[in-house]
């Protein structure tokens, strides 16, 4: 179940999926795709199963179809590593893109994106840096302050450890909206998690399942 939010006098959508919908501009975020990753694993001899890349594409394309957003925005790392861009990874991104021709898709570069070169031009995918502004929001990889207006980032794979009455624990991904800066979930099922110090004046949402819960 979706989460509504007014943030900056902007009403957004908080999705399971770990992506954020901006209704009044058609406007899909996600951030930390790491598109891959295992593939890069798989180069430095690690036993990693294949798939994860088209599991993960598949639950963007659910996002973007459910949402009918007209323009997804990657908030940096969208490719993993130079040797991410392994044929199989970059067919099956291919293969999703041609399912959503019409979507318009802008990266604002992060530091892995540096890194791994911007996705081929078949992908259609147009490559800006940070920031990029469109009031009352800056898109930008690092959730770092910015004069330009609320920042809406990604870079530290937000996540919560909960615990609950009956001992149970876990840790699962969250939005994190402090002050100035909004942080989004990470993307990439095999990214890692870096856990929150939630402050009194911080929103935390975060995703169980199927359902996004403030807590």
């Amino acid at each position: 179940m979706d989460l509504q939010i007014e943030l900056q006098d902007e009403q957004l959508l908080l999705l399971p999926e770990r992506a954020v919908y901006w209704p009044a501009r058609e406007t899909l975020f996600v951030a930390d795709t790491h598109w891959g990753k295992a593939a890069t694993m798989r180069a430095h001899s690690l036993p990693i199963p294949m798939g994860t890349t088209e599991a993960d594409l598949k639950r963007l394309g659910n996002a973007v179809t459910r949402m009918s957003a007209r323009r997804l925005v990657l908030l940096g790392d969208a490719i993993h590593a130079k040797e991410g861009r392994a044929k199989v990874t970059l067919d099956t991104i291919y293969s999703w893109r041609q399912q959503h021709k019409e979507l318009e898709i802008l990266l604002v570069r992060g530091n892995h994106d540096h890194g791994a070169g911007d996705p081929p031009p078949t992908l259609k995918i147009h490559c800006t840096n940070s920031p990029h502004i469109e009031a009352p929001f800056a898109f930008q990889h690092h959730p770092v302050a910015s004069e330009h207006g609320y920042v809406l980032a990604g870079h530290t794979h937000p996540a919560l450890h909960l615990r609950g009455l009956g001992r149970q624990r876990a840790t699962v991904p969250c939005f994190y909206f402090t002050p100035n800066v909004g942080t989004l979930p990470a993307f990439g099922s095999m990214c890692g998690r870096a856990l929150i110090t939630k402050q009194p004046e911080d929103r935390v949402y975060v995703i169980a399942e199927d359902e996004v819960l403030g807590v």
